[in-house]
């Protein structure tokens, strides 16, 4: 379905995805590093429940939002004639990239959910690994958007 009232706001959509998507980045970047710090804490101590904190309100207000956003403006972008060529291997790259980021950020989710309760069985190193995902999956999207 392509939606020709669209076409007019092509570049206002395209803004306002790039700046959903940098935001939504920007917390993917950062909840895994803070998860590395929460691992060197004591559960239940005063710095594991600051963190704790931090996370929640990284991902809840920030990060969440920013990845439903970028959905959001992503999928009017689809919509909007002209935009997508779905014969184009950069299409299919980005978008099977932007689904595993987003299994990625239920990954996270997860994962702040076992802070939460105290029940975090993973090693610092995990997290140092997986830190490293959301970069790998972020050059990808742009790669595969840009050229």
């Amino acid at each position: 379905m392509i939606i020709p009232a669209l076409s007019p706001y092509f570049h206002l959509l395209l803004a306002f995805h790039i700046v959903c998507f940098t935001a939504w980045m920007a917390g993917m970047f950062y909840l895994p590093r803070l998860y590395v710090y929460h691992c060197q804490t004591v559960p239940g101590s005063a710095e594991s429940e600051r963190f704790k904190i931090m996370e929640r309100r990284l991902l809840k207000q920030i990060t969440t939002p920013a990845m439903i956003a970028t959905w959001f403006f992503g999928i009017l972008l689809i919509l909007t004639p002209g935009a997508v060529n779905w014969h184009a291997a950069w299409w299919w790259s980005k978008f099977i990239a932007v689904l595993l980021m987003s299994g990625f950020h239920g990954a996270l989710s997860k994962w702040r959910k076992d802070f939460l309760n105290d029940r975090n069985t993973r090693p610092e190193k995990f997290y140092r690994i997986a830190n490293e995902v959301p970069t790998i999956l972020f050059i990808i999207i742009v790669f595969s958007a840009v050229t």
